[in-house]
């Protein structure tokens, strides 16, 4: 079921513009959003949540538009750009405590599931924490609103190999939960291992949004890892 539609995003800056991009997500989908740095991927997940306002274009969630729903919508939207940086020495029991208040949709049996899942010490602050867990702990309070969509910015940035692989992990248990997630990454081994789709955008513009395997079907050669595909169409004449 497609449970996000974007549609014709179009954002001018002087130096950059994002071109008429379109894609779907669909729950219990991951889809790796993929493209080198300052290739657009930032300026169309903050499009796609009105953290920026785009030029042109419309984008829906639960076949709603955004626009005039927002509030409603984004009770049912997890979103991260990276790790949590603010109170750093409150427990995070107490950081909690703070979030719930904001939720009509949190749901405490759900927040114990991934506490659990997760194995986060609730009476730990996040300066305790090493930068996998502060990840787990984003995921963990826009997961106990209910969130059906997870929208992450480069989640795996700067995490070890070990956390990386922890995290690809838990996308798949929300996979199993019926969960869509989208998360941009320039790490091409975590689209490899995980990912059911995957939308690629190169100079603002959306080259491919497809299966993982139409994917590689349509643009890998014989032999090529999926990051030696990349690093050729980034490196030569790219056709959508």
């Amino acid at each position: 079921m497609i449970i996000a539609e974007v549609r014709d995003l179009v954002k001018r800056y002087p130096s950059f513009e994002l071109k008429s991009v379109s894609f779907d997500l669909e729950s219990g989908q991951i889809t790796g959003f993929i493209g080198r740095n300052g290739a657009g991927k930032t300026t169309t997940i903050k499009s796609m949540l009105n953290m920026i306002h785009p030029d042109s274009g419309t984008v829906r969630y639960f076949d709603r538009p955004l626009t005039g729903n927002e509030a409603e919508i984004k009770k049912r939207i997890g979103y991260s750009a990276g790790t949590i940086s603010w109170y750093p020495r409150k427990r995070i029991r107490d950081i909690v405590d703070v979030v719930r208040r904001f939720y009509n949709t949190w749901d405490e049996e759900t927040y114990r599931k991934y506490l659990n899942l997760f194995a986060i010490d609730e009476m730990k602050t996040p300066h305790e924490l090493s930068e996998g867990m502060k990840v787990k702990v984003n995921l963990l309070l826009a997961l106990s609103h209910k969130s059906e969509v997870m929208i992450l910015d480069e989640p795996t940035s700067g995490l070890d190999p070990f956390s990386r692989n922890e995290l690809l992990n838990i996308f798949s248990e929300l996979r199993k939960d019926g969960v869509a997630v989208f998360f941009s990454t320039h790490i091409i081994s975590d689209i490899e291992k995980c990912a059911d789709n995957i939308v690629y955008i190169s100079g603002g513009s959306i080259i491919a949004a497809m299966p993982k395997t139409d994917f590689i079907k349509r643009y890998a050669q014989t032999g090529e890892s999926l990051e030696d595909t990349m690093l050729r169409l980034e490196g030569g004449v790219i056709h959508a």
